[in-house]
């Protein structure tokens, strides 16, 4: 194994690319000998601290607002369960067995740089059940995003101690199963590692993690799919001008111009209406560089922020030596939660734009492109409804685009009396998200019907390649048929990348 394929935890730069790596396998998580003396030094340090009577948060004290509730050195391991056991008061459905693999990566990331007084067994345990393949079950509802994803993080950590449920195998079984199968006992948890399990913001970084991914491919996929529209209702390529974009010069703004000026290169179409008469477009086609853009900038921001907390400490209290323990607020799910909401308006304003173009492409106002994308409509409806499945995606994501961040409601009787809700900020974003895939998927269906009217004319030579693939499973008709299928394949051509994938293959011969 080659050390591309190594990832050593506590010590290697994590990111999300690297993390969706190792939950699925891709790439091999280890604990360096650097990083197990790290941690067993901060394991000495609570162990001592445990032993001395000197109280220390969470380490021999209750949690919350019993933190001035002095635990016996006898009882402190027996705290540490029952802080687990007390904690895991999720609901709902579960979370994607992904996002629990992440939620596993990004704990051992943080654990594994030594200020959180885990053991090394513990870690080398967590590290077991994703290299296994069994998944512990997580609700999904349940954290408020402040004191860590208390929660989440508890039912995550029940399997350590032999309780709670895992998805293995295809399976949902209960941990003491798992255990048994393969002749291991749980974990005894020594003092402060419950506490030290269930603080942090691992489940509002996992959803975070996800955002970054798939919001990427939305932006990509939205400029492709933009320019097939462009082509399809002749829009005008002036507003792409580079000498435009540098008199306001947002970097994201210059990038989207280039990329659909490279998307339209060498395209007849565009070429047969260069001297039309017509002044300007609507702006769900002249301001694309300026919204897209903007959803753009707003992905780089959470994308910066989510890299600074895969390699942060979110633990409490933190441990440093014997002489100093700071109970603080690393935990705090905030710095991700405003970004979190942002990425959700963001994704949500690439549906809104794009609906409008889809609406615009069966106006019938572009020479050679009839009304509702159908050349006889009457009898047939043509793509009139397609369009009312885009507005309700759009309407649904408006709803979704309150921030959760702006409220808050004091919990653990007002000792925790301000919250971030990052946790739904995380699962709304994703929600969103999906919505414009479909969104998304619904304007590539429209806009290769639109182009398919200016043939033999020939689109761009990036865009002529991903309009020949939609080509191989969709067709062109002119008459009513069921929509929602060739909807759905239209859909899944957007959520798995593979348009983009197209497209930067048929670049890559270009250059």
């Amino acid at each position: 194994m080659t050390q591309q394929e190594i990832f050593n935890y506590g010590t290697d730069h994590l990111t999300a690319k690297l993390a969706l790596a190792i939950s699925k396998g891709e790439v091999k998580g280890i604990l360096s000998e650097s990083t197990k003396e790290k941690v067993l030094k901060s394991s000495e340090v609570v162990e001592r601290i445990a032993g001395s009577g000197q109280a220390a948060y969470g380490i021999n004290t209750g949690f919350g607002p019993l933190c001035t509730s002095m635990i016996s050195a006898v009882d402190t391991r027996k705290l540490q369960e029952n802080i687990l056991k007390s904690h895991a008061v999720g609901v709902g459905e579960p979370i994607d067995d992904e996002i629990s693999k992440l939620m596993l990566v990004l704990k051992l990331q943080a654990l594994a740089q030594g200020y959180s007084g885990i053991k090394i067994e513990t870690l080398e345990r967590m590290i077991w059940f994703l290299e296994t393949g069994a998944t512990p079950l997580v609700p999904r509802q349940g954290s408020v995003g402040a004191s860590g994803d208390l929660a989440p993080l508890s039912h995550l950590f029940l399997p350590l101690i032999g309780l709670g449920k895992v998805h293995y195998k295809g399976e949902t079984i209960a941990t003491a199963e798992l255990l048994k199968e393969h002749q291991m006992q749980p974990l005894q948890l020594g003092p402060k590692e419950g506490l030290a399990l269930i603080n942090g913001t691992q489940f509002i970084a996992a959803h975070a993690v996800k955002v970054v991914q798939r919001l990427e491919n939305v932006l990509a996929s939205a400029d492709i799919i933009a320019a097939m529209m462009i082509e399809g209702l002749q829009g005008s390529q002036k507003p792409f001008h580079a000498e435009l974009h540098e008199l306001r010069p947002y970097p994201a703004n210059i990038s989207v111009a280039e990329q659909v000026r490279k998307l339209l290169e060498g395209s007849e179409i565009m070429k047969s209406h260069a001297n039309c008469a017509k002044v300007q477009d609507p702006y769900s086609l002249r301001c694309i560089p300026q919204v897209h853009g903007a959803s753009r900038t707003a992905w780089l921001h959470l994308k910066e922020a989510l890299e600074i907390e895969l390699n942060s400490v979110t633990d409490n209290p933190v441990i440093f030596d014997d002489d100093l323990t700071i109970s603080g607020g690393n935990f705090h799910g905030q710095p991700l939660a405003l970004p979190l909401d942002y990425a959700c308006l963001a994704a949500a304003e690439i549906g809104n734009i794009s609906d409008r173009r889809i609406y615009l492409s069966l106006e019938g106002n572009t020479p050679g492109v009839p009304k509702l994308l159908m050349k006889e409509t009457g009898l047939n409806s043509g793509f009139m409804i397609v369009q009312y499945t885009s507005a309700a995606l759009a309407s649904e994501n408006k709803g979704l685009c309150f921030p959760a961040s702006a409220d808050s409601i004091p919990t653990s009787l007002g000792q925790e009396d301000h919250v971030s809700m990052g946790s739904i900020s995380g699962r709304k974003a994703l929600q969103v998200i999906e919505n414009v895939e479909k969104i998304l998927g619904i304007e590539l269906f429209c806009a290769a019907q639109a182009v398919d009217y200016h043939l033999p004319l020939k689109p761009g030579k990036i865009l002529a390649a991903v309009h020949d693939f939609v080509r191989t499973e969709i067709d062109h008709f002119e008459e009513d048929q069921i929509m929602y299928d060739r909807m759905e394949n239209a859909i899944e051509m957007v959520q798995t990348g593979k348009i983009v994938v197209i497209a930067n293959q048929a670049a890559s011969t270009l250059n």
